[in-house]
């Protein structure tokens, strides 16, 4: 393979899922009672609580029946139930919604700056990202989870911090992971031409319940329809892959790419 310039996926492609599902998930769920009360009233909080209010609303406006107004008007309590019905309806549908991972970002980043929580990033990695670097190539992160949050799972990780290897991030404001044009833009704003970017990925099959949105589709489909090069990431707790993925060269680690 032939390029150079590097976009990666973090969960099921650098990141353990298992860290996700099992730790940063569980950290938000547990901690949102006590964050909320610690930092009820803050300028910083009363915006994303209002960006969660605002896809609310779009949610209600396009039918979906499950979604979960929040308020503007009532006491913090009556608020704060809203808030956590929202937040607990959305992340049990696992939604790839810029909203919901914005604030889950704000309360990581809480856990990362106390040590709580460190990124947990796999052995093999760390050598692929030094050759990277070595030979110029530059890298980027694509990913669903908010950019303060991509930064945040490198920047404190287990393996130190690992923000000096990556050029830039990108998250779902771009579009979605999903959409050819997605990529496309990426390769505008990056500068670089489509066919010298290989893209890593777990490939995950998005349902219109993660999105909010009708149909699916896979990443690496979408990352090859825009010209990029693609590797599917197969690691352990990945969902399986089905026959469209077979097309595709599969790693089941980084050290296959050195």
């Amino acid at each position: 393979m032939d390029y150079d310039t590097v976009v990666l996926d973090i969960e099921g492609t650098i990141t353990p899922i298992t860290f996700v599902k099992d730790v940063l998930f569980p950290y938000v769920s547990n901690g949102l009672d006590a964050f909320l009360d610690r930092n009820w009233g803050s300028p910083e909080l009363d915006s994303y609580i209002e960006l969660l209010r605002e896809q609310a609303q779009k949610d209600v406006d396009s039918g979906m029946s499950e979604a979960v107004v929040i308020p503007k008007e009532g006491t913090p309590e009556e608020i704060k139930v809203a808030i956590k019905k929202n937040i607990a309806w959305q992340m049990a549908a696992d939604r790839k919604i810029g909203a919901l991972k914005a604030f889950q970002g704000l309360m990581w980043k809480d856990g990362y700056a106390s040590g709580e929580l460190r990124g947990e990033i796999y052995d093999d990695v760390i050598p692929l990202l030094k050759q990277w670097k070595s030979a110029g190539k530059d890298m980027y992160i694509y990913s669903s989870g908010s950019v303060p949050a991509q930064k945040l799972i490198v920047g404190y990780s287990d393996k130190g911090d690992l923000t000096e290897y990556f050029s830039g991030y990108f998250d779902t404001s771009i579009g979605l992971k999903v959409e050819p044009t997605s990529y496309e833009k990426i390769a505008q704003e990056i500068g670089k031409s489509p066919s010298r970017i290989l893209f890593v990925s777990d490939n995950i099959k998005v349902t219109n319940e993660c999105l909010g949105l009708m149909g699916g589709n896979l990443e690496i489909q979408a990352a090859k329809q825009a010209g990029y090069q693609v590797v599917i990431s197969e690691r352990p707790g990945n969902a399986p892959l089905d026959s469209e993925s077979k097309q595709f060269m599969i790693i089941t680690s980084f050290e296959q790419l050195l």
